[in-house]
């Protein structure tokens, strides 16, 4: 009987723990310095809403660990030391495995601004970032007003959960536009008017100068990089992304570039020690996948994959299409296949919005072949089960619009703005796709 020990506590290495012990009866330790049990961390802003408590976002009674054998331990591992197969915590402790699993996941990113270690700045990914928020930014009349730098999914989350309790926001984005590195422009500038109808002050092409501090080390103020205003707040959000929390291997012997090198079995250069998750960085990328991926469902996979290998079944990591899902403030997307920012030379697109401006489509497929690549969806939900299939069998971008009843979750769509979709379509392709009625027995099959 092997002991397998996973630094982490997240998706990821709570995954893999499961379900080794379905598989095996190997001793398997959970370390984390965060919290004693696994939360979800995507669930942390609902707690701030108002939505649940803490304890509600733990899938997991505080027995189930106990019960299945799975050993939680609460420390900081300072290093490793790969030779001897040994842990060093920042209590000079010190813990022997056979196996080692590393599950830290990110760290928000600093660059180094003055201030950024004051009192009153913080990210949004811990647990420690939720009690932060709630000390600094209980409501409006402790918070008169919280500036956010980093226009990404955390940064709008972090916007969503102080606009909940009337506390002013400025939001600070780098880019000319909201997540344009990702989204095409139509999507991009359909999220900035929403940002802004929220009432949230978005400040676009701006970085933060410095963060000025008052007389008892607390953040009051930031200056703006473009033009040296200075704005008032109580509250900075760091948002300016994510990196792999890997700086305790320095030291260790296993290869590290921007995250932990793995190859598609998710082992790393040292013998018996893998890595997995948020700080796993891919040695060749999977298809047109990131070499790292800093996404739930793939921390998740990562887990049950690498669980085979352990558990003497060496399985290849194979994440399968791309697919994702996200929320900004009430608006919500999906994402299917490839939609760049930008089209390849090969690529052509179609757009439909509704217009309220709150509802779109955006499909990428080959100018050539029309085969289809990749949709965009805000404000609209589509089958997973549908895309799925649908680029598995390469098929066409008219298979997909004349399905679109069967690729489109919600029955109010499909009677509202299918026909002008493929209207529109028709009209700018010189085209005659003709609708097909919902197929329960198409959808049944997509789905077993």
């Amino acid at each position: 009987m092997e002991h397998i020990v996973i630094i982490g506590n997240g998706i990821s290495g709570v995954t893999t723990a499961r379900h080794i012990r379905k598989l095996s009866k190997h001793k398997i330790t959970i370390i984390s310095a965060e919290t004693e049990f696994f939360f979800s961390r995507t669930a942390l802003m609902y707690v701030y809403m108002g939505h649940m408590k803490f304890e509600h976002t733990q899938p997991y009674e505080n027995w189930f660990w106990k019960k299945n054998n799975i050993e939680l331990k609460q420390a900081f591992v300072e290093k490793v030391n790969s030779e001897e197969k040994q842990l060093i915590f920042s209590n000079d402790e010190t813990m022997n495995y056979d196996k080692l699993v590393i599950a830290t996941g990110s760290k928000p990113n600093k660059f180094g601004w003055p201030g950024q270690d004051l009192e009153g700045v913080m990210g949004m990914y811990h647990k420690q970032d939720l009690d932060n928020l709630e000390k600094y930014a209980p409501n409006n009349k402790t918070c008169k007003r919280a500036v956010i730098v980093g226009g990404g999914l955390i940064g709008i989350e972090m916007a969503e959960m102080l606009r909940s309790r009337d506390i002013p926001v400025t939001f600070l984005v780098r880019e000319s536009s909201f997540w344009n590195g990702v989204l095409p422009s139509e999507e991009s500038e359909m999220i900035n008017k929403h940002i802004k109808e929220h009432h949230i002050d978005l400040r676009l092409n701006c970085n933060l100068k410095e963060i000025l501090s008052d007389e008892n080390g607390k953040a009051r103020a930031i200056v703006i990089a473009e033009t040296g205003e200075e704005i008032l707040c109580d509250v900075v959000g760091l948002t300016a992304g994510v990196s792999p929390n890997i700086s305790f291997l320095k030291e260790s012997g296993i290869d590290l570039g921007r995250g932990i090198k793995v190859n598609h079995f998710l082992e790393t250069n040292v013998k018996d020690i893998f890595a997995i998750g948020d700080c796993a960085e891919q040695n060749e990328a999977i298809d047109e996948r990131r070499p790292i991926e800093a996404v739930w469902y793939t921390g998740r996979m990562m887990g049950e994959t690498l669980a085979q290998t352990l558990c003497g079944n060496r399985t290849e990591y194979k994440p399968g299409h791309w697919f994702n899902s996200a929320k900004f403030l009430d608006l919500e997307y999906q994402t299917y296949g490839w939609v760049w920012a930008q089209p390849k030379e090969n690529e052509a697109r179609f757009y439909w919005e509704h217009p309220e401006g709150k509802k779109c489509i955006h499909i990428n497929y080959d100018k050539n072949t029309h085969e289809f690549i990749g949709i965009n969806t805000f404000g609209i939900r589509m089958r997973h089960e549908f895309f799925d299939s649908i680029l598995t069998k390469k098929q066409s971008v008219e298979y997909v619009l004349e399905h679109l009843a069967d690729a489109n979750f919600d029955p109010e769509f499909y009677q509202l703005h299918e026909k002008e979709i493929v209207s529109k379509f028709n009209k700018e392709n010189n085209t005659n796709i003709q609708l097909k009625k919902k197929s329960w027995k198409r959808i049944f099959n997509l789905q077993a």
